[in-house]
């Protein structure tokens, strides 16, 4: 199946051609590009933006397709207050002013001072923006680029791209986000029904 051509190929492949299908793409280029210049510290834009852009690439669907946002993380434990993380997405507000999705900004060092009252479960503190992307409750979904200042992409894959190019959402029990998983599964196939789910 079309679709279905860099599954299975050498990691160093795959990471190219998704790089390539993310640089051609004109909206996580402009968010890119949009978060380079903010410059925040060990910042990546993540997630569905990412994965959601390389399947519309490979089945023919128009740019942006199913992309809900765009999830720009970033680090720092500076000040852990809400305050600090609220004056970043203040000064981001007109960067990101003319990309046609919202961006979703958080402060990966200060997760856990909420994630248990909104998610129900305690949440470990993380090191890093890469640690967040490690506890994904999809391995498929866990992704992250930035963007150099010399133009150069970065990318982030603990799981690496496979189930990515395969279209198989993998679920990651590091902690339990099985309803995470579940819902994430159940807003995906409707709109790229190439998905497999394995199930949590």
């Amino acid at each position: 199946m079309h679709h279905l051509r860099f599954s299975g190929l050498p990691f160093a492949r795959q990471r190219d051609a998704f790089l390539a299908i993310l640089r051609a793409d004109p909206l996580v280029l402009a968010a890119l590009e949009a978060a380079c210049r903010l410059d925040l510290p060990d910042w990546w834009i993540v997630s569905g933006a990412l994965y959601n852009t390389v399947w519309n690439a490979l089945t023919g669907r128009p740019s942006g397709h199913g992309v809900k946002d765009v999830d720009l993380f970033y680090f720092d434990a500076a000040d852990l207050s809400w305050e600090a993380e609220d004056a970043v997405i203040r000064r981001a507000a007109p960067l990101f002013a003319d990309l046609p999705l919202p961006v979703e900004i958080r402060n990966q060092a200060r997760v856990h001072l909420w994630y248990e009252g909104h998610f129900g479960q305690p949440y470990p503190p993380l090191g890093s923006s890469r640690e967040g992307i490690d506890r994904f409750a999809c391995k498929t979904h866990a992704v992250g680029v930035r963007l150099g200042a010399d133009g150069t992409l970065d990318l982030y894959a603990p799981f690496g791209l496979d189930d990515v190019f395969a279209f198989r959402l993998v679920p990651n029990r590091v902690i339990d986000n099985r309803a995470t998983h579940e819902a994430k599964a159940a807003r995906a196939l409707p709109l790229w029904p190439e998905l497999t789910v394995v199930p949590w």
